[in-house]
């Protein structure tokens, strides 16, 4: 009978946890979302090294006029026009803010806090209209405004929402009177 009280004193359990593979798995996980958050920001950086050849933003006048609107809300983001998906990132137009926008005579002033501010001048608009989305946005049907303006050889879609959505038909029916008049006035 001894030798069966010795075999059960000798059992031990197995091991719980084995913390060095829970470990290396931690680290593995954590070098790869680095990896890719890293070749994220190359493609960010590549992308706007591609469209390196869009000219300087232009600024506001200093005296521009008084302003006709004014909205408070958020800039989504710029695209070639027509093409939804294809996110402009040079100047600082990929990047997400609040924005202060000022519709005067002169254009469109974009107020962006912690981002590049820019200037549309009225001879670069080319229309406004509701929509969707943008690159990296969808909402619903007409919740987003969109200014098409032309800059250097390029046309551009920036996408703006108020902080109350009602005001953007009153920004679509300004800006495409704008445009409108100033179009007929270049006709003549």
């Amino acid at each position: 009978m001894t030798p069966v009280i010795l075999l059960a004193a000798e059992k031990e359990s197995a091991e719980v946890t084995d913390w060095a593979a829970r470990v290396g798995w931690v680290v593995g996980l954590g070098l790869f979302v680095a990896l890719v958050y890293w070749l994220m920001r190359e493609g960010w950086k590549w992308r706007s090294t591609l469209q390196g050849d869009l000219p300087e933003l232009p600024t506001a006048p200093h005296e521009p006029g008084p302003a006709k609107l004014t909205m408070s809300g958020r800039y989504h983001g710029s695209t070639t026009a027509g093409q939804w998906l294809d996110r402009i990132v040079a100047h600082g137009l990929g990047t997400r803010s609040r924005v202060e926008l000022t519709l005067t005579d002169a254009g469109l002033d974009v107020v962006r806090p912690g981002a590049n501010d820019f200037f549309v001048p009225v001879a670069a608009l080319r229309e406004a209209r509701l929509d969707k989305g943008i690159a990296g946005k969808v909402l619903t049907e007409g919740g987003l405004l969109v200014v098409t303006w032309e800059h250097g050889d390029k046309m551009i879609d920036s996408g703006f929402r108020s902080d109350h959505a009602a005001e953007h038909n009153e920004w679509v029916e300004a800006l495409n009177d704008m445009i409108n008049k100033t179009e007929t006035e270049g006709a003549r």
